[in-house]
């Protein structure tokens, strides 16, 4: 059996609304190398809040996050959250060139001792259906789904060892979508001991080209797919 470099555990996650109703309710998953997930639901059953609630980005009226054993909090929430990389569906892009996008997270304390890598950009960008020119276009000249490639290219160059990602494809055609599954099937199983990702999406075809194990919400309820 091969080792397993790490394990990402929700343990009943749960958060309510401040009228008391749950948003997710005791939410438990267990995220290991080589997994892709798919989660899928009706709006408002409480997806994007599960993708926060992995990525540690909101507080919980309980439950808990352990990484390879270890709880997920303090001082350890920086680290963690370099690892498992939230994807929102409309990414906030700066200011300046797709270029200058990517290259902004390897200034961050947290991912020291990564260096941004233009070439590396550039191939991983045409696996993502988009030339090498792309790197040059401004935040400004993007449509919706270019900016959403540009974001997923970004949060894949820093190497996390998950990506949550919240309906990734939202403003993409059929045909770019279909290059998204593939790029991010191909990005998992590159490296299967060591990434993972869990998408959400509305677009079951989508999650079906791209994931291997099916979850559905339902009233803030996690469950298996049949």
């Amino acid at each position: 059996m091969a080792l397993v470099d790490w394990t990402l555990e929700a343990r009943a996650l749960s958060r309510r609304k401040a009228d008391g109703a749950w948003l997710i309710r005791e939410a438990s998953l267990l995220v290991q190398p080589g997994d892709r997930i798919g989660v899928h639901g009706e709006s408002g059953a409480g997806k994007t809040v599960l993708l926060r609630a992995l990525a540690a980005l909101d507080p919980l009226e309980s439950g808990s996050l352990w990484w390879s054993g270890e709880p997920v909090s303090g001082d350890a929430l920086p680290r963690y959250r370099s690892r498992a990389v939230y994807l929102h569906q409309a990414p906030a892009l700066f200011e300046g060139s797709v270029e200058h996008n990517l290259a902004l997270p390897f200034e961050l304390r947290v991912h020291r001792g990564k260096t941004f890598d233009r070439e590396r950009a550039a191939a991983l960008l045409e696996r993502l259906g988009k030339p090498p020119t792309f790197l040059g276009k401004t935040h400004g000249e993007l449509s919706g789904g270019e900016a959403q490639i540009a974001a997923l290219a970004r949060a894949l160059l820093i190497d996390p060892a998950v990506v949550l990602l919240d309906e990734p494809t939202a403003s993409l055609d059929a045909t770019s979508a279909a290059t998204v599954a593939r790029a991010l099937r191909t990005w998992v199983d590159e490296a299967p001991s060591a990434r993972a990702l869990v998408c959400v999406s509305h677009d079951l075809a989508f999650l079906g080209a791209l994931t291997e194990r099916g979850l559905r919400m339902h009233g803030g309820t996690l469950t298996e797919q049949p």
